[in-house]
C-alpha cells in the first residue's frame, strides 16, 4: 500500500491481504486522520468505509499498549461487528495489537473479563457499549480514537442518545465518522460533537477537502 509514512507491520499486512494500491479516498484522507484531526468520510461503499477504518486505526495506534482500549469502534450490528473483527486481524496480523469485539449476541461478564486483559481496539454496537461503559469503568484517558461507522444509518434509527452518552463519557479524544452520505442530523450530531472537522467524499464533483 503505497501512503505516505505508514507503518511497516500493517503495510506487510495489506500487500498480503492484496491491498498495494490505496483508493482516492484512503490516500486522500491517511495524512489528516494520522495527525490526530476530527475527520468525517463520506462513501457508500461498506468495504471502503472499513478498510478506511482499520488502516488508519492500526496506523494511529501501532502497537499494543497498556490494558485499556484506545480506539473504540463503534458498528451497527452484529455482522458488521464480526466483519470488522476479522479485517482488523487480517491487516493487523504483523502487528501486537490485541482487537476484540462485543454485540447484543455476547455474554457481557464474559466481555468484561477478556477486555480486563488487555486490549487496544474494541468494537461494539452502540447499545452493547454504552452498556460496558456503563458499568466496566474503563479508562478513557487512554483512547485515542473514537470511531462511528454508518453514523447516518444509526441517527435514522433515533440512536443519537446512545452515541451522544458514549460521545460525552469519553471526553478529549480524536473522533472519526464515516457515513454513506450527507444527512441534516449528521451535520448536527458533528457540530455537538467536533469542534473543528475535515471532510472527504469519494463523489467525483465534491471538493477533495473541506474544513469546517
Amino acid at each position: 500500500m503505497k501512503l505516505k509514512k505508514i507503518n511497516e507491520d500493517l503495510k506487510q499486512g495489506l500487500i498480503e491481504a492484496g491491498l498495494t494500491e490505496p483508493t482516492k479516498i484512503i490516500k486522500e484522507s491517511f495524512g489528516t486522520i494520522k495527525s490526530g484531526n476530527d475527520v468525517v468520510i463520506l462513501c457508500e461503499d461498506a468495504n471502503e468505509r472499513e478498510d478506511i477504518i482499520v488502516i488508519n486505526t492500526i496506523q494511529r495506534l501501532e502497537k499494543e499498549f497498556m490494558q485499556s482500549p484506545r480506539a473504540l469502534i463503534v458498528v451497527k450490528d452484529k455482522p458488521e461487528a464480526l466483519r470488522m473483527l476479522e479485517k482488523f486481524q487480517t491487516y493487523g496480523k504483523y502487528t501486537s495489537l490485541r482487537f476484540f469485539a462485543v454485540h447484543e449476541k455476547t455474554n457481557l461478564d464474559e466481555d468484561k473479563n477478556n477486555i480486563s486483559v488487555g486490549i487496544d481496539v474494541l468494537i461494539g454496537t452502540p447499545e452493547r457499549l454504552n452498556l460496558m461503559f456503563g458499568s466496566a469503568g474503563f479508562d478513557v484517558n487512554q483512547l485515542k480514537m473514537f470511531v462511528i461507522d454508518t453514523l447516518d444509518d444509526l441517527l435514522r434509527v433515533r440512536l443519537e442518545p446512545r452515541l451522544y452518552r458514549l460521545s460525552e463519557s469519553i471526553g478529549k479524544t480524536q473522533r472519526f465518522y464515516l457515513a454513506n452520505d450527507e444527512y441534516d442530523r449528521l451535520d448536527s450530531f458533528v457540530d455537538k460533537t467536533m469542534l473543528d472537522s475535515y471532510w472527504f467524499s469519494n463523489e467525483e464533483d465534491e471538493d477533495d477537502e473541506n474544513e469546517y
